[in-house]
């Protein structure tokens, strides 16, 4: 595959040719939850509590919320990611103040509350969901990130379905059988607390093995015949399960689906893999380019070239 940026300045510039990115890399249908996540789900929905799934970052934690939303036929999934700074009013609505002064310095008639909601209101995650009318699934991204108190706020939310609006004196209320699907998911930066953990059903998600990972990338990235998927994913094991390279961070799923769209769409062939020394100059470069989807750090970087 020729290069799309040639060092080769005495060359012609190429056009830059239109990004095709990949449909099936985000598609829900193609998730894979397994057995055991399967339980986890039922429990959480059959109890009405929030699920709480932990794991390394590119394990599928998003993707399972956007796989229960199309499952369930729930609308487009609400995500809300957390920050150190959020409180448990963010949970629900922000209010522009700043906005609604700045029109009433020029307006002499106050607006009725239906304009300023309109206006000056915008519903968040949970919000969203409760005034929604209907089942929604609410994805709380990285709840770990929150100040310690959020997560408990986060609970008496989820008993009461309610919350008020002072500025417009509204109380929104969901009704039990619109109770929201919530997913939690956390990096576990630091631990949450006991009282929050006990009121949640909570999963972990493991790093697939081999068979699993020949399964999902298969579906995500459509043409690789079997025999070739087999080397891609050994390599990849192998880098990951290779101590001695000492990864800040070792490449997840994410990483390895990338990565084999990449050797696709750029023509190496992986049975090269199982046959180092016989790759060409060409070859082996293009190999060592694409570490740079594997590696999230220099440091790392440098390892995973050096080990060819």
């Amino acid at each position: 595959m020729p290069s799309l940026y040639n060092l080769d300045k005495t060359q012609p510039r190429p056009p830059l040719p239109p990004f095709e990115p990949n449909p099936r890399l985000n598609d829900p249908a193609l998730y894979e939850p397994s057995a055991e996540l399967a339980d986890a789900i039922d429990v959480a929905l059959l109890l009405g509590q929030p699920l709480l799934v932990t794991g390394e970052p590119g394990t599928g934690k998003t993707e399972l919320a956007n796989h229960l939303a199309w499952y369930f036929n729930l609308g487009a999934l609400i995500r809300l990611n957390v920050q150190t700074t959020s409180t448990a009013n963010d949970l629900f609505y922000s209010y522009d103040a700043l906005a609604h002064f700045q029109y009433s310095q020029n307006q002499a008639e106050a607006l009725s509350a239906e304009e300023l909601e309109r206006r000056f209101i915008r519903y968040q995650a949970l919000g969203r969901a409760i005034v929604s009318g209907g089942r929604r699934v609410v994805l709380l991204d990285e709840i770990d990130k929150a100040p310690r108190d959020l997560p408990n706020d986060l609970l008496a939310a989820l008993e009461d379905l309610e919350f008020y609006v002072p500025e417009i004196d509204k109380t929104y209320r969901a009704e039990p059988a619109n109770r929201p699907v919530i997913v939690l998911t956390s990096n576990s930066e630091k631990n949450l607390p006991d009282p929050f953990l006990r009121r949640v059903v909570y999963f972990h998600i493991t790093f697939p093995e081999r068979d699993k990972l020949l399964k999902i990338v298969s579906a995500k990235v459509p043409g690789f015949p079997e025999d070739k998927l087999q080397p891609l994913v050994a390599h990849f094991e192998g880098i990951r399960n290779d101590d001695s390279l000492k990864l800040q961070k070792k490449p997840a799923t994410a990483e390895l689906i990338q990565w084999a769209y990449l050797l696709q769409q750029s023509g190496f062939d992986p049975a090269k893999l199982e046959r180092p020394k016989q790759m060409s100059a060409e070859e082996r470069q293009q190999l060592l380019g694409s570490y740079s989807v594997l590696a999230k750090t220099r440091e790392d970087l440098k390892a995973l070239k050096g080990r060819g």
